[in-house]
């Protein structure tokens, strides 16, 4: 015995350390299924006071692959030369027709866009320095730095949109750049497209934006209105259900003291048709009746009102300061149509969210309503204490990529820098506009230009039949071997135990993630493991013939199939390394189990099951039957 005794310690330190590595999976499991008992109160309780357990064993278990769990796969593609268009200065109708033609080619090309960018540019004849830098720069130096702003703006998205998953609480997520524009995000449990488009795609610019005067905003309205009027409104025509759906709005609100802009426009008893028809903005924004400066208009009528907005001719109507936005959320709802606020706000923000330093979800206990309360730097405080003090009684708007979550009335100065956002609709809006703030900003917009979706049903599915398979697979085997090599058989099928017990023990610890390619893996493992026993035992069975002693045969046979074993194993395993290494997602799954499977059966088959024969055979058995 003291001869094995380096060798016992080596198995007995790799099972503790495989045992060690599984018992965070085995927590989870205890954890989910204890949570799958309880309900309401009592399962959000569970959660608070086990929460750093709960915590580390999902963050050091097995990690489950998009296949087995169901979930989201979003490939998203940075939006450069947007970033590019934003870095620019002193832009003109010239910068817009050749940042047009930039946009058109680079939708058809791979080529960098920041490469396009320039040619575009050399090809007008026109120096980048009127834009960019100064105008002692090259547009080489130019470019140059375009260029290395746009790589980092890709790596600084991948970090960004890392932080928001982590924060988002999805375990085992997959963020991998692909070419120099795109990311490709795997968020395995996850059903709420809603929420993930709002978490990958916010870019979280948040703007405090004092409101105009109502009277300004209301007298920019009418000037609108009266000019459509006069033209025509040659856009498009308000139709009459479109009038009666912001009728509903106004009727809906509360009648206060209206201002003396909007009673006149609101005045008198005219039928939908004849009110469209003599106001063509106003049949499709109806001024708020309690005169704060807000206008009303039904979810049909947002991209109407947009295009009309948008008009070259409309926005010379606007004052130089302002400029028109929607609210984030709907104020209401009538007969199952949505209404929205407008706002007018000055167009340059008095603080921008570069100042937050911390943002936290939370109830407030005064109208128990979702809120996200912020923290500001020293700064930001400072300006924000100036900000308020010097606008008492007036109105400001928290904007958040370019939406307004609420614009509350300031009534005295706020010293100390801190603020909240209200408009949320529950607590886990307001939780994901928290992770959005802290996490922060991202450098340029993200498009979605891929999704799927994997369907819990489907993933169990996947699961049962993955499961089945690994199961039939051993159960064959191990019957196969049992009976026919007998004794050998049964300390073959140990080994095989522990070989399967390594391979998901250095999944854990690797943080691996088990797909279903990667189940198929394990099987193909099994059927190795057992092969490189079979090698021993058929050389063994011939050993047997020449009359040699029991331990000498198996040392005989053992000696023999060694060279034939170490071969077939390592050629598998450099296929594993070279699949690994060029292939992605399912067969990176498939080569992973695969190496680590061939790796724990060269322990198993040579190491353990040798251990074991020769404990048997000191211990005086006279006879190991091999079939």
């Amino acid at each position: 015995m003291k001869q094995y005794r380096g060798k016992l310690i080596l198995i007995s330190a790799a099972i503790a350390l495989a045992l060690y590595f599984l018992y965070p999976t085995y927590q989870s499991y205890k954890i989910n299924k204890h949570l799958d008992t309880l309900s309401g109160a009592d399962s959000t309780g569970y959660i608070q006071t086990n929460e750093k357990d709960i915590r580390e064993a999902r963050a050091k278990r097995i990690k489950v692959g998009l296949d087995l769990q169901g979930g989201m796969r979003v490939v998203l593609e940075v939006n450069v030369l947007k970033m590019l268009q934003e870095l620019a200065k002193n832009k003109d109708d010239q910068f817009s027709a050749i940042v047009a033609e930039i946009e058109k080619e680079a939708q058809l090309s791979d080529e960098n866009v920041t490469v396009i960018f320039s040619r575009k540019f050399e090809e007008k004849q026109i120096r980048l320095s009127r834009y960019y830098g100064s105008l002692r720069e090259t547009n080489d130096e130019i470019v140059k730095k375009l260029r290395d702003e746009s790589d980092k703006a890709v790596d600084r998205a991948m970090e960004i949109i890392r932080n928001r998953v982590d924060q988002y609480g999805v375990s085992e997520p997959s963020i991998q750049k692909q070419g120099g524009r795109r990311v490709i995000v795997e968020l395995p449990g996850v059903s709420k497209e809603d929420e993930v488009r709002q978490l990958l795609q916010g870019t979280a610019l948040l703007e405090f934006k004092l409101m105009k005067d109502p009277d300004i905003i209301y007298k920019t309205m009418e000037a609108i209105d009266k000019y459509l009027l006069s033209q025509g409104f040659s856009d498009s025509t308000a139709s009459p259900s479109a009038s009666k759906d912001t009728t509903k709005a106004t009727d809906a609100l509360t009648t206060l003291t209206q201002s003396d802009t909007t009673k006149s426009i609101l005045a008198g008893q005219k039928t939908p048709e004849q009110f469209a028809k003599e106001h063509p903005f106003f049949a499709l924004v109806r001024p708020d009746q309690r005169g704060l400066g807000e206008g009303y208009a039904s979810e049909n009528d947002r991209a109407r009102i947009d295009r009309i907005l948008k008009r070259p001719d409309v926005q010379k109507l606007l004052p130089s300061d302002m400029e028109f936005y929607w609210g984030a959320k709907p104020s209401g709802m009538s007969e199952g149509v949505k209404f929205y606020q407008l706002y007018g706000l000055k167009k340059i923000p008095e603080l921008t969210g570069g100042v937050i330093v911390d943002a936290r979800a939370t109830i407030d206990p005064n109208f128990n309503q979702p809120i996200v309360t912020m923290n500001m730097n020293s700064e930001g405080s400072r300006e924000w204490a100036r900000i308020t003090g010097a606008n008492v009684n007036k109105r400001m708007a928290i904007v958040l990529d370019n939406a307004v979550f609420s614009a509350p009335k300031i009534n005295g100065k706020i010293s100390g820098g801190r603020s909240q956002i209200e408009g949320m609709e529950n607590i886990e809006e307001a939780r994901l506009l928290e992770i959005v703030l802290k996490a922060g900003a991202l450098p340029a917009p993200v498009d979605i230009i891929e999704q799927r979706s994997v369907g819990p049903s489907l993933g169990e599915d996947s699961i049962q039949a993955g499961i089945n398979s690994f199961t039939y697979a051993l159960i064959v085997t191990v019957l196969f071997m049992l009976v026919y090599y007998r004794t050998g058989g049964a300390v073959a099928t140990v080994g095989l135990f522990f070989n399967v017990l390594f391979i998901f023990a250095v999944l854990a610890a690797f943080g691996g993630t088990l797909t279903l390619p990667g189940i198929a893996g394990i099987v193909l493992t099994i059927g190795m493991a057992v092969d490189a026993n079979v090698l021993i035992f058929e050389r063994i069975r011939e050993e047997m013939t020449t009359g040699k002693t029991l331990r000498a045969t198996i040392d005989a046979g053992y000696s023999k199939a060694f060279s034939a074993i170490i071969d077939s194993n390592l050629t598998t395993f450099f296929s594993g390394v070279v699949l690994f290494q060029f292939g992605t997602g399912p067969v990176q799954g498939f080569a992973l189990t695969l190496m680590m499977g061939v790796t724990a059966n060269l322990f198993t088959a040579i190491t353990i099951t040798r251990v074991v024969f020769n404990m048997m055979t000191e211990r005086g058995t006279a006879t190991i039957n091999f079939g």
